[in-house]
């Protein structure tokens, strides 16, 4: 089976090929600010993500005919079980006209999916989306009636690193507890319980500040700012989830920058860092309640994890929580797109529809 996987991020298209479980083609096209800046909303680059794709198709003289199947990381859509699902007129009907969480750059995979594949004749999936929610009902209270906390995670990442450390521990997945932290540009902090990811930060709204987004932020100072008059409500979302964490700070979202002020000794570098471990290792031990402390292993994964200093930084901290901390540097979801895609194909793992699951959740 020759299975073409795709995975847009906020400021990169990666895109492989694999031939069943093997990779025979990888390419991570990056798109500079001064490209993405012309789109005035996500949606608006979907031409431009789409051609990225076929470019990079042709350049490596890969015949789309040749593609037996196509799979995209899934975006903040409805709230849905995890799984595998078909990508249908419905699910790009959802996207376009906005029935979404909220928007992300991920939600161009399943649209860019479905056209492509039907232009060649296949069927496309995406796996495990960002709105997979699995969450208990006491995971959604949010303290004020009326908002509830949104399951919006890196679950795709989150549940790949998660079914490794099972492997690795020789236990069922379905029957362990971890606490699974994605450090990314966003971070996830999340509880898998018996096979669930049953509570998880969004890192939209809560949890630690990240490299570009604010975190869980003071109340009463944030409901001043949204009505200081200096800013529109758009303006307040980029700042608390583009130009929050890091960026606030310092102006850049790359942690290597910050470790190089901090070897310079800039003070306020040092304290800033040492707080986005701080507020990361609190985050963990918050969710160590979730297992009931039983916790059978801490997993680390994501692009900030490429830092030894931050990870020891960390270990540091939540060594008392458990034993054993695995870390899966940088991301694997291109292979595990792939891999979950062919189970399904081989009738190993049962595809869920879309449809079926988002009448059940209303």
């Amino acid at each position: 089976m020759v299975i073409l996987a795709i995975n847009p991020g906020g400021g990169s298209t990666k895109i492989a090929v694999f031939r069943n479980k093997r990779q025979i083609l990888f390419e991570n096209v990056m798109h500079p600010s001064a490209q993405l800046a012309h789109y005035k909303l996500f949606l608006d680059q979907y031409r431009m993500r789409k051609q990225a794709i076929v470019g990079t198709l042709e350049r490596y003289r890969m015949n789309p005919g040749s593609i037996d199947a196509i799979v995209s990381r899934g975006g903040p859509l409805l709230p849905l079980p995890g799984g595998v699902y078909r990508i249908t007129a419905r699910v790009v009907a959802d996207i376009r006209h906005g029935r979404v969480q909220t928007l992300h750059p991920s939600l161009l995979g399943p649209l860019v999916a479905y056209e492509l594949a039907e232009e060649v004749g296949v069927p496309a999936y995406f796996v495990d989306p960002v709105s997979t929610d699995e969450f208990w009902g006491i995971s959604r209270i949010s303290g004020l009636k009326g908002i509830e906390r949104l399951a919006l995670s890196h679950a795709l990442s989150c549940r790949t690193v998660a079914r490794a450390a099972a492997r690795r521990l020789k236990k069922p997945y379905e029957k362990c507890n971890f606490v699974v932290a994605h450090l990314g540009t966003g971070i996830t902090v999340a509880a898998h319980v018996h096979g669930r990811q049953v509570d998880a930060t969004n890192a939209n709204d809560d949890g630690p500040f990240s490299p570009q987004r604010a975190g869980t932020l003071p109340l009463s100072g944030l409901i001043r700012l949204c009505f200081s008059g200096r800013y529109s409500e758009r303006d307040v979302f980029n700042l608390v989830q583009r130009r929050g964490g890091l960026v606030s700070y310092f102006g850049t979202a790359d942690v290597r920058q910050v470790e190089k002020l901090v070897a310079e000794g800039n003070r306020r570098a040092e304290v800033v860092y040492e707080a986005l471990i701080y507020q990361i290792a609190k985050g963990i031990g918050a969710y160590a309640v979730t297992c009931n402390g039983n916790i059978d292993a801490i997993v680390l994964t994501g692009g900030m994890t490429k830092s030894k200093r931050l990870v020891q930084g960390l270990k540091k901290r939540i060594r008392f929580l458990s034993p054993r901390i695995f870390v899966y540097p940088g991301e694997e979801e291109m292979p595990v797109l792939a891999s979950r895609l062919l189970a399904v194909l081989k009738g190993k793992e049962k595809e869920k529809i879309y449809e079926q699951e988002v009448a059940v959740r209303r």
